[in-house]
């Protein structure tokens, strides 16, 4: 009788928690639940951590704040930001706003700040500076990539020497097979029919070959790196990871990857084996632009 009582008080709970709206759920790679809690404890195993975006998702940039919290909370000093949100030839300006050299209007106006900026970046820049904390601005400069979408790599041969300590030492290996670079090709097929630009792929693998430059550029032993960019950059440790561990083997990476799902409660088959940690959020989430 008492077993039950017991049940009948608990149901009206789990029929709550059954038609709970969650704004994210989080699985490991072969699709096990797992917890915001459980991934940071994991994560702080890692040197290097990309956190693969939508970018214009809100969960994903309240997450990559809250990570930086946490990993904060555990390493201090020894947290690093970097993010495709930043040219390298911006990297003096940064240095010198989490300085305190610059006053923020100069920074802001002066910076080549994404337009949606200040709702989605801004408060991890802010944290950053609060803390001294360093952050690295490891994307290619879009000029340079913009070259090679036109012209091949061999556009930026005759660049200045100064141009070219902007992005990742020439020449560096290039492989088309790699799935991401593949699928640039298939999709573009799809919309342009025969006349697909090969270059697009080369362009890709610049802006990637650069991030993971700079990333192993700024790594020192002992740091926790936390990377933020687009989740076609790093899934299935393809793009930067690839690159990044030709030039430091060594470090432990970790890919988090942010989906889209109809119901997040249920992970597609699809998005199995994307990342490490794969952040299921609903498809009607609100987007920041």
């Amino acid at each position: 009788m008492r077993q039950i009582f017991l049940l009948l008080a608990v149901l009206p709970l789990l029929m709550a928690f059954s038609n709970d709206k969650p704004a994210y759920l989080i699985y490991k790679a072969k699709g096990e639940k797992t917890g915001y809690t459980e991934m940071v404890s994991e994560l702080l195993n890692y040197d290097v951590i990309f956190f693969g975006e939508l970018h214009n998702d809100p969960i994903a940039h309240w997450l990559q704040l809250e990570l930086a919290k946490s990993l904060y909370a555990e390493r201090g000093s020894s947290l690093v930001v970097g993010a495709e949100m930043f040219e390298t030839d911006n990297q003096l300006i940064i240095d010198e706003y989490l300085a305190g050299f610059v006053r923020e209007t100069n920074f802001e106006s002066e910076a080549k700040l994404w337009n949606n900026y200040k709702t989605d970046y801004k408060p991890l820049m802010t944290f950053v500076k609060d803390n001294g904390l360093r952050y690295i601005a490891t994307n290619v400069p879009r000029r340079y990539a913009a070259m090679v979408a036109a012209g091949g790599f061999g556009a930026l041969d005759n660049l200045s020497d100064e141009s070219k300590s902007l992005f990742a030492p020439m020449p560096f290996e290039y492989d088309p097979e790699l799935k991401c670079y593949k699928d640039m090709l298939s999709m573009g097929g799809g919309a342009m029919g025969s006349h697909v630009n090969e270059n697009l792929p080369r362009a890709q693998a610049l802006k990637d070959v650069t991030m993971a430059w700079a990333i192993a550029g700024n790594y020192s032993v002992g740091d926790i790196f936390l990377h933020l960019n687009g989740s076609y950059h790093s899934n299935r440790h393809e793009g930067i990871v690839w690159y990044l561990r030709k030039y430091k083997p060594e470090l432990k990476i970790a890919v988090i990857n942010l989906v889209l799902e109809d119901d997040p409660a249920s992970l597609s088959k699809e998005n199995y084996d994307s990342a490490d940690f794969i952040i299921a959020v609903p498809k009607t989430m609100t987007r920041t632009y």
